[in-house]
């Protein structure tokens, strides 16, 4: 799809040469088409211009005399019919269906699931979710699964997709230092996303995907079956707790989260990692709710 710029200077190491490679992944680039780089726009000034080649004569206009079914007529006539459509793209059998159709499909299949390996093997060759085919790995979870404490975010990110575990980056960095404040870890709280697959250029998921993948973070809760959840970013508190409001709005409050089996845990909004980044001052809000986290779980000791 793309190419190296023949002026790029050689990359010194394998470091740069991962970054170097990573850029142009970034950009684009899909798919080596040689080894060597080529200045296409040379060759093109290079070819000799080839000479038009001569028009065909006109096919003589048949005579008025000949009936409209005469042969002739026919055979000099252009073809009226459409050319053939190709067939749509598809990116699978559960790919090809409705949104709906492929939600019910991953509805079905994730309830038989016992165990969280076994769902993570199930998403591996799930193939209802475009994201599949654009992303290069499942990021399926991180931490401890037998927590008490269980993080959600939204969707993962270019580290998140290229290492393949949640909150890897610089949001994961600063999550990690959120739950030091409150003496948490990842070897003490478990930590997922709504959506397992990175989207095209860390682009928000749509609301078809993540209906789609709704099923399969609903199931790996309750296999996980935390006592307390929290949820990153209005899309989590949203998709997990049914409110409307703004993260803004939301945050700093505990939801209501009913199991399939009509168990009760309770679900705490508060701001993502990534919207900290960009927008510091609002860290001592996130710290309220991280303070609500600790009482909470210090009082269930």
């Amino acid at each position: 799809m793309g190419r190296m710029n023949p002026s790029h200077p050689e990359p010194d190491s394998r470091a740069d040469l991962i970054s170097y490679l990573d850029f142009h992944v970034e950009a684009g680039v899909d798919a080596a088409l040689d080894e060597a780089p080529h200045d296409r726009f040379g060759e093109a000034e290079a070819t000799p211009q080839r000479e038009p080649a001569p028009r065909r004569a006109a096919a003589p206009a048949p005579a008025r005399d000949e009936a409209p079914g005469d042969d002739r007529f026919r055979r000099e006539l252009p073809s009226r019919e459409a050319p053939p459509k190709e067939p749509p793209r598809t990116y699978g059998n559960a790919a090809s269906a409705k949104p709906n159709e492929a939600a019910d499909d991953a509805r079905a299949r994730a309830a038989q699931m016992q165990s969280l390996d076994e769902l993570e093997a199930l998403l591996r060759g799930f193939e209802g979710c475009g994201l599949r085919f654009t992303a290069k790995n499942l990021v399926f979870a991180d931490g401890n699964p037998g927590a008490r404490v269980m993080f959600v975010g939204e969707a993962p990110g270019a580290d998140e997709d290229r290492i393949g575990k949640p909150f890897m980056g610089r949001s994961g960095q600063l999550l990690d230092r959120m739950m030091a404040a409150i003496g948490l870890d990842r070897t003490r709280a478990y930590i997922t996303n709504v959506v397992p697959w990175r989207p095209p250029g860390n682009r928000n998921p749509t609301p078809q995907e993540i209906s789609i993948c709704r099923p399969f973070i609903e199931r790996q809760i309750e296999l996980a079956n935390p006592e307390l959840l929290v949820c990153l970013g209005a899309p989590a508190t949203q998709t997990l707790t049914g409110t409307k409001d703004g993260i803004l709005k939301a945050r700093g409050r505990f939801y209501p989260y009913t199991l399939r089996d009509g168990r009760e845990i309770r679900a705490l909004a508060t701001l993502h990692p990534a919207y900290l980044l960009r927008q510091p001052v609002q860290k001592r809000l996130a710290w309220r709710d991280f303070r609500m986290l600790k009482a909470a779980l210090d009082a269930g000791r």
